[in-house]
């Protein structure tokens, strides 16, 4: 599940993110350091359980109890919200990153009320059914009986944007206000996007899980049967959120927009070189662990895209009476076809499509929030064509005809400073809460059952 209120991101903004993902490389390797000054020896000797982690999920977060059934509730909103059941390999991990998740949220919860900037039950109650009406397109109540018909709670939703509207006052009080980028950083990095105009840049998603010599092997099991989830059908933004090691796992692995040297390792440009919009690559191992990226979407920088046209359309669909078969559909689809090709531009459309029993909607939208199969048709059409039909026998079938269009501008793909200013400011602010929450979790006082 993404984001259920507004929240700080980290965007991948071109060029400018070059020396910042450096940086964060050199971070990791001195992280490595850190670990060598421990002097672990690779073979040995577990005197413990052999999984500390095969306990009974709960424990107390600073006096707050964290429950072995707030767990499986929210597992289950997650399951849910993927669409797909995992194994009972996949479904112990799962339940563990939540748990860890859940000590998290906890934490920010409690780092709020301590700082006296708590979240009220009406602001919680007024967002949830906000996302009942825009994620779910359900009433509140509604959403409460589908909650619970899953094996979650509208309590467990309830505490989770607690925690991600009280995550958000905390970064607005104590790290906004001290993430400062002046003009001459601006300017530097727009002079620096002007220069690499028209040079391709990609919008990648990764999941990355690090891995030493030791847990090679397993990581890499994991790694593998993640990407056969994904395949299937699972969403990569749930399993990036939940399992990616990135700091990008807050966004669902959105690195944002980059160019493919940013990402610091030839295979792994070499690999989403290749691909195309909604294709996955991975595990690639890379130093430090294995990467899984996903390629979302990909353009020119500084050049208008033709997908942010804004298309006025009118869509023309007919329903089949229950009980009909698959020959009649067929029929009346060809008739339905050849009406539509004798409809002369979207001035006759209303009356042409109520002489043959079919109903008219028409609205403006852009060509990007069409679904991608119906992008390059639309933008392929003059005004006054029609898309070929599209549909099935249960949900009716339809055409788009266009009625006019609107480019963008020939400057429209060139980011403003201000864009840019606020690209910097979110990546700034995104380092700082992680730095923020490892303090909070270093302070806290946790007891495992």
């Amino acid at each position: 599940m993404t984001g259920l209120t507004k929240t700080f991101r980290r965007i991948g903004a071109g060029v400018v993110l070059a020396s910042l993902l450096a940086a964060a490389a050199h971070g990791q390797d001195e992280d490595l350091e850190a670990a060598d000054t421990f002097n672990i020896p690779d073979d040995i000797s577990i005197l413990g359980p052999s999984d500390p982690n095969l306990r009974k999920a709960s424990a107390k977060v600073n006096g707050t109890i964290v429950t072995g059934t707030d767990v499986d509730q929210r597992v289950a909103l997650i399951i849910a919200a993927n669409g797909a059941q995992p194994s009972a390999e996949e479904l112990q991990r799962l339940r563990l990153q939540v748990f860890r998740n859940l000590i998290d949220e906890t934490l920010q919860i409690q780092e709020s009320e301590t700082s006296e900037i708590g979240v009220s039950s009406q602001e919680i109650d007024e967002s949830y059914a906000r996302v009942a009406a825009e994620s779910f397109n359900r009433s509140a109540g509604a959403l409460d009986a589908y909650l619970l018909s899953v094996g979650s709670s509208p309590a467990s939703l309830k505490r989770q944007i607690h925690g991600e509207m009280a995550w958000n006052n905390l970064l607005r009080r104590n790290v906004v206000p001290f993430v400062q980028v002046s003009a001459g950083e601006v300017n530097e990095l727009y002079e620096r996007v002007l220069a690499s105009r028209g040079t391709a840049e990609y919008r990648v998603g990764e999941i990355y899980l690090s891995a030493t010599p030791t847990t090679r092997e397993a990581v890499a099991q994991n790694a593998q049967r993640i990407v056969e989830q994904l395949r299937q059908g699972g969403s990569f933004v749930a399993y990036a959120r939940q399992f990616s090691e990135a700091s990008t796992a807050a966004v669902g692995g959105d690195l944002g927009w980059i160019r493919l040297e940013q990402l610091q390792n030839p295979q792994l440009e070499a690999a989403v070189r290749e691909l195309e919009s909604g294709q996955l690559v991975g595990p690639v191992e890379i130093p430090g662990g294995f990467s899984i990226l996903y390629l979302i979407d990909k353009r020119q920088i500084g050049m208008a895209d033709p997908r942010d046209a804004v298309v006025s359309l009118k869509q023309i669909s007919i329903d089949f009476p229950q009980g009909t078969s698959e020959a009649d559909a067929r029929a009346r689809v060809a008739s339905f076809q050849q009406a539509v090709s004798q409809i002369r531009g979207c001035g006759e459309a209303d009356a042409a499509a109520a002489a043959f029993g079919a109903q008219v909607v028409g609205n403006d939208v852009a060509v990007r929030a069409l679904p991608e199969a119906l992008q390059s048709a639309i933008l392929q059409l003059n005004v006054g064509q029609s898309t070929p039909p599209f549909g099935s026998l249960d949900e009716g079938v339809r055409v788009l005809m266009l009625c006019g269009r609107d480019d963008p501008a020939p400057e429209a793909g060139t980011p403003n400073r201000e864009a840019i200013l606020s690209q910097i400011e979110d990546d700034r602010i995104n380092k700082r809460a992680q730095r923020y929450l490892r303090d909070l979790r270093r302070d806290a006082v946790i007891d495992y059952n």
